[in-house]
């Protein structure tokens, strides 16, 4: 009888050893944690992009002058005077065009190309801006994260680089002719007529080059940043 309970007791200890115990902790892989972390960090570092009401409102002014701007262009001679689509829309073009020959007679009878290209190019530059204010108003929060905040950044940035290139061309156009279409107006005139009108997409895209660049280099430091952390 103690030989029984001897070995009766022996046995339940072995069990009581291999039964696992409910203190003891349970064990979680790293590697998911390490997953959901990366993920939240993504989550929380997300690029996010708000237009400034500065670009809003160039915008709001600019584009609707150069799709005006660009309809007397691209229409020529219909949009000038004396052509049937000239009156009402296109008679300040009248001045216009005796202020700046390049959009006047002198230059579409010389069938200088230069006012036609730089009309094609406004088309692009005018479908750009477009996209970005699209993909703007189409957040419900006016706010946009992630992927469409890069490509509006990144659209917008390009199409204001493009509109200060073309203006630039524009002047230089003017000093390597030796002021061929402006030289002939008087002082005044050509400050009022034709330096302050067109010197505003001079400032109108620096701001917006400034403005988005900056964040696409704040992305670019981020981005690296985290690349290294990791």
């Amino acid at each position: 009888m103690v030989s029984t309970r001897s070995s009766s007791s022996r046995a339940a200890s072995n069990n009581n050893q291999l039964a696992p115990t409910d203190a003891s902790p349970p064990t979680t892989p790293p590697k998911p944690a390490r997953r959901s972390k990366r993920a939240r960090s993504k989550d929380d570092d997300a690029w996010t992009h708000t237009p400034t009401r500065a670009t809003l409102f160039w915008m709001a002014v600019s584009l609707p002058l150069v799709a005006w701007d660009t309809v007397y262009v691209l229409g020529r001679p219909h949009t000038m005077e004396g052509g049937a689509l000239h009156w009402p829309l296109w008679v300040p073009y009248k001045l216009y065009g005796e202020v700046d020959h390049i959009y006047g007679w002198k230059a579409f009878n010389a069938r200088n190309g230069f006012t036609a290209a730089q009309g094609l190019l406004n088309l692009v530059e005018t479908a750009m801006y477009l996209l970005y204010l699209i993909l703007f108003f189409r957040s419900p929060s006016r706010r946009l994260t992630g992927r469409p905040a890069a490509v509006a950044v990144l659209v917008g940035f390009s199409a204001a680089v493009m509109t200060l290139s073309k203006t630039v061309l524009y002047w230089m156009n003017e000093y390597y002719s030796g002021f061929d279409n402006i030289g002939h107006n008087p002082f005044f005139d050509l400050v009022y007529l034709w330096i302050i009108p067109n010197g505003a997409w001079l400032i109108g895209s620096s701001y917006m080059i400034w403005n988005l660049g900056s964040e696409i280099l704040d992305g670019l430091e981020t981005a690296t940043v985290h690349a290294k952390q990791e």
